[in-house]
């Protein structure tokens, strides 16, 4: 079963929508601009840790204007229904 985080990222202002084309990122799979104390909230699923880790801090961290990111991993998500 892969692993599924969110990735909550702060940006510099006026510049989520940017961020928020980081779908197009292999392993991301929904990213929104949202309100609140995060900029956009970018799901993630990854095969394992080391995936992971390569599409946060390679892809997502390197974007020019992301100032900031917390990953959370999800413990548990409902399977897809068939």
């Amino acid at each position: 079963m892969p692993i599924r985080a969110f990735v909550l990222v702060t940006t510099k202002p006026g510049t989520s929508e940017e961020v928020v084309r980081a779908r197009r990122v292999r392993g991301v799979k929904l990213a929104n601009s949202v309100f609140g104390r995060f900029d956009a909230v970018i799901m993630v699923e990854a095969k394992d840790l080391e995936e992971l880790r390569r599409i946060v801090y390679e892809m997502i961290e390197q974007l020019p204007n992301v100032v900031h990111t917390e990953t959370l991993i999800s413990l548990f998500y409902p399977p897809e229904p068939p």
